[in-house]
């Protein structure tokens, strides 16, 4: 029975809170145990808890804000451990991954449901959807491993922006398209703003905290510094939110912004149990979105096996070709790293649903996509990255060992 029956609304707040915490960390201990990342357990744990299996906790307004938060966090503490200057030193060769990176997984899914014979449209928006990368899961499974320092890990998250800020774009003109026209103005204005919003927190950013930070410290209140961090990191999120970049790419903007500033301090480590609560209910969110009732006919249970297996092999082939001349591991290491899809491909797809260019068939198929290349990368970027040692910094979240 669904905990939306159990108490009054603060029992049932409570209660599901309790649900989704503990059922996280009971199925990433068990995974642990089993010498797998942590992150697949926690997913699956909402698969077992969601609509799919036992209905205990359906995906509403206070799970998705809880999820949005804690990955918000992640990528906050992600961007402490990033310097710009690290990323400017890969930036060339982040932007090659990140464009190839988009061309490949587009123009694979949408050839993919043309020749299934689905509309034009509903191609195009699986193609959009197959562009996504949920860079979350990879800082998670790199951040463990304390791997967050590499040149390789570097590429991933700089990639993973400027894929965040195409895929924006491709998906406001397959957006206009599908309401009968598309709005030049509209996109080109959007381009400018997520750009230039980058690009002025890279480069003013981490100057301007670095000179205030003395002024920050002598001020009354208690962890005053920490405060600071966390209101900078909230606003950028909210910033990129409102000019419809995703709101993790303001966090990791605002730690980067805040990494120069905060060594000898203890930011980092202050807001790790912070995260360590609230990332689960983001990893959890996204196992709670499957549908099982969505694969009720072998031909959609074909599609979305069809449609996953060239979803990992375009982001391999985009991601991983474009960095081969770092040799075949390290390519292989940011291909896999660009796999998952997670929360950015099921919201791809909750629009197009909600256009109505995409039947109820075809938005299962991208949300068991979205679901199964999150599930699918982790134990593959544990096995290649079990051989590397961590650079320089601690890592994030040092709960247990991967390898």
């Amino acid at each position: 029975m669904a905990l939306a029956l159990a108490g009054d609304g603060g029992s049932h707040l409570m209660l599901t809170i309790f649900v989704i915490f503990v059922a996280a960390k009971l199925a990433a201990e068990i995974f642990e145990r089993l010498r797998q990342p942590a992150v697949a357990g926690e997913i699956l744990a909402g698969i077992v808890i969601g609509p799919a299996v036992l209905g205990l906790v359906t995906p509403n307004e206070l799970t998705g804000a809880l999820s949005e938060i804690g990955v918000m966090f992640l990528l906050f503490l992600v961007g402490l451990e990033t310097k710009p200057s690290d990323i400017f030193r890969v930036g060339g060769r982040a932007m090659l991954v990140a464009v190839c990176g988009v061309i490949v997984p587009f123009i694979c899914g949408w050839l993919i449901m043309l020749a299934w014979g689905e509309p034009r449209i509903e191609a195009i928006f699986v193609g959009a959807a197959m562009v996504a990368t949920s860079v979350g899961i990879t800082a998670r499974v790199l951040g463990q491993m304390g791997l967050l320092s590499l040149d390789v890990s570097r590429i991933i998250l700089g990639a993973a922006v400027i894929d965040d800020i195409l895929g924006l774009l491709i998906l406001a003109v397959v957006s206009s398209m599908a309401k009968g026209g598309i709005n030049y103005l509209q996109i080109l204005t959007t381009a400018g703003l997520a750009i230039g919003f980058t690009l002025l927190v890279v480069f003013v950013g981490a100057r301007t905290v670095s000179r205030i930070r003395p002024r920050i410290e002598r001020l009354k209140v208690g962890q005053s510094y920490l405060i600071f961090g966390l209101s900078l990191c909230l606003a950028l999120a909210l910033v990129a939110s409102s000019i419809g970049v995703a709101a993790i790419i303001g966090a990791f903007l605002a730690g980067m912004a805040l990494s120069e500033a905060s060594e000898g301090t203890d930011m980092r480590h202050q807001t790790e149990a912070v995260t360590e609560f609230l990332l689960p209910f983001f990893f959890t969110n996204i196992g709670m979105h499957l549908n099982l009732g969505a694969f009720l006919n072998g031909s959609a249970v074909m599609l979305a096996l069809l449609v996953t297996l060239l979803a990992v092999i375009a982001k391999i082939i985009g991601c991983g070709g474009a960095a081969w001349t770092m040799g075949r591991r390290k390519a292989l290491q940011i291909g896999v790293g660009m796999v998952p899809r997670g929360e950015v491909g099921i919201v791809v797809a909750q629009i197009g649903l909600g256009l109505g260019v995409i039947s109820d068939a075809i938005y299962g198929v991208v949300l068991f996509m979205a679901i199964a290349t999150t599930l699918i990368a982790p134990p593959f970027l544990a096995i290649l990255f079990r051989h590397e040692k961590p650079v320089d910094q601690p890592p994030i979240l040092p709960i247990s060992h991967i390898s």
